[in-house]
C-alpha cells in the first residue's frame, strides 16, 4: 500500500501540470471542432483620429473570423454580427514618420451568443500624416486641338484655389487643373469644371481636397470677335435718408474685358451696372451686383461687381442767443459782465441740429483766480457730441471784477465816569 501511495504521490507537481495540459488539449480539439469561421469582410472602422491627422493609405478588412455560436439556438452570422475597431490614440503625427503597428479588436455585436476565437489580421501598420493647406494656381488642359480651329486663350472664373489634405501629399500639388475639351465643330467653351490636383509632371494626387472644387472656363473659338477692357460704371437708384449724403460710388473691379463685334465694341466707351437702390439709407451701402451687358456683348471671367456707395451725415449750422453765466465765481468778490447776451452758431449733422434744444444751452465763462480789474474772456459753450461752435457774437466777454464792499464796524458808546462824593474835613 504504501509503495502505491509513494507511486501516486512521487513528482506530483509535474503529473498535475501534465493533467492541465491535457484537460486544455482536449478542450482547444473540442473547440477546434465546435468552431467556424464567417467569410465575409469587416471593415475597419478607427477610434480617436486625431483631428488635424490624415491616415496614410487604406486599411485592409478583418477576414477570416473563427467564432463559437453559444446556445441552443444558432443565430445568423451576419457582417454586423462583428465589428472591427483599431485605436489610434497615442500614434505620432507627423510628416515621414514610420509606420506604427496597432492592434485590431474584433468583438461580436451580440456576446451572449457569439464568441469570437480568432481572426486575421491581428495587428496593422498605419501611418499619420498631419493635415495642411496651400494656395495652388488654376491652369486649364485643353486638350488636343482640332486642325482648323482659332482657339483663344482660356478665361477662368477664379486664378486660384486651396489645397488641403494630408502634407505628404499637398507639398507635391503643383496646381490645380480644369480638362476641357475643344469640339471639333468650334463650339466656343463656356462651362463650369472640376479641378483635379496635379503635381509638376501632371499627374493627378488623389488625396486631396481642392476649394472651390470646380471653376467656369469661357474659350471663344473661331469667332471673329474683338475683346476690349472697359470700366464698370456702377449705377444707383433712389435717394437716401434726407440727414446723408453721398460721397462716393465704387465698383470693385474697375475694369472688365468684355467681347463683342468690332463695330459694337468700338461705340462702348463703359459697362454699366444693374441699378443699386439706396433709397432711404443712412450708412453706407454695399451690394453685389450683375453687369448690365449690352445685346451682343458677353463679359470675360467677371459677370457680377461689388458697388460700394459711401454716405455720411448731412451738415448745417443753427445760431442760438445764450445768456451768459459765471464759473468758479467767488462769493467775496463782484463780477459785472459787458454783455448777458451771446449769440453762437453751432454746426454738424442735421439730426443732431434738430434735436438740439437752444433753451437749454448757456455760454459760461471762467472766472477762477481773477484779480480786480477788467478781464476779457472766451466763452464756453457745452454741446453734445459731434457738434460744435463755428461762430459767435461776441465770441469774448468782457468781465470787471472788484472786491465786494464790506460795512464799516459801530463803535459802543463810552459812559462818563462818576464822581464820588468828598467826604467832610475833619474838626
Amino acid at each position: 500500500m504504501r509503495r502505491i501511495v509513494g507511486f501516486v504521490f512521487h513528482n506530483w507537481p509535474l503529473k498535475l501540470a501534465a493533467i492541465l495540459l491535457a484537460t486544455l488539449l482536449y478542450a482547444g480539439l473540442i473547440v477546434s471542432a465546435s468552431a467556424e469561421t464567417f467569410p465575409g469582410r469587416i471593415p475597419i472602422q478607427v477610434l480617436n483620429q486625431p483631428g488635424n491627422a490624415f491616415i496614410i493609405g487604406n486599411l485592409e478588412d478583418v477576414t477570416s473570423i473563427r467564432y463559437l455560436a453559444v446556445g441552443t439556438n444558432r443565430t445568423t452570422v451576419l457582417p454586423a454580427s462583428f465589428t472591427a475597431t483599431i485605436d489610434l490614440a497615442g500614434v505620432p503625427v507627423a510628416a515621414g514618420s514610420p509606420p506604427v503597428s496597432v492592434p485590431v479588436i474584433v468583438r461580436a455585436t451580440d456576446p451572449g451568443s457569439i464568441q469570437v476565437i480568432d481572426f486575421s489580421p491581428s495587428r496593422i501598420q498605419v501611418r499619420l500624416d498631419p493635415l495642411t493647406s496651400k494656395v495652388v494656381p488654376v491652369q486649364v488642359d485643353r486638350g488636343t486641338v482640332p486642325e482648323g480651329l482659332d482657339v483663344r486663350q482660356p478665361v477662368v472664373s477664379q486664378e486660384s484655389v486651396t489645397v488641403s489634405g494630408p502634407e505628404s501629399s499637398v507639398v507635391l500639388v503643383a496646381a490645380a487643373e480644369a480638362r476641357v475639351r475643344i469640339q471639333p465643330s468650334g463650339i466656343d467653351v463656356n462651362q463650369v469644371v472640376d479641378l483635379v490636383a496635379v503635381d509638376a509632371r501632371g499627374d493627378v494626387l488623389p488625396t486631396v481636397e481642392l476649394l472651390p472644387s470646380s471653376v467656369r472656363v469661357t474659350i471663344q473659338i473661331g469667332s471673329q470677335l474683338a475683346t476690349r477692357a472697359l470700366p464698370i460704371n456702377p449705377v444707383v437708384a433712389g435717394r437716401p435718408d434726407a440727414g446723408v449724403v453721398v460721397t462716393g460710388i465704387t465698383a470693385a473691379p474697375q475694369l472688365v474685358t468684355v467681347e463683342a463685334e468690332s463695330a459694337v465694341l468700338a461705340t462702348l466707351v463703359k459697362i454699366d451696372t444693374q441699378p443699386v437702390s439706396i433709397a432711404g439709407a443712412t450708412a453706407d451701402v454695399v451690394a453685389d451686383v450683375k453687369l448690365d451687358l449690352p445685346p451682343g456683348v458677353s463679359a470675360l471671367g467677371v459677370t457680377t461687381a461689388r458697388v460700394t456707395v459711401s454716405l455720411r451725415p448731412q451738415l448745417g449750422t443753427r445760431s442760438f442767443q445764450l445768456g451768459v453765466g459765471l464759473r468758479n465765481a467767488d462769493a467775496t468778490t463782484r463780477y459785472d459782465l459787458g454783455t448777458g447776451k451771446v449769440v453762437v452758431t453751432v454746426g454738424g449733422p442735421l439730426t443732431a441740429l434738430n434735436a438740439l434744444d437752444g433753451a437749454a444751452l448757456v455760454a459760461t465763462v471762467d472766472v477762477a483766480g481773477l484779480s480786480p480789474g477788467r478781464h476779457t474772456l472766451a466763452a464756453e459753450v457745452r454741446l453734445p457730441t459731434g457738434l460744435t461752435v463755428v461762430a459767435g457774437s461776441p465770441l469774448e466777454v468782457t468781465v470787471s471784477v472788484t472786491p465786494a464792499p464790506t460795512s464799516s464796524p459801530s463803535l459802543a458808546p463810552t459812559s462818563s465816569p462818576s464822581l464820588a462824593p468828598i467826604p467832610p474835613a475833619v474838626p
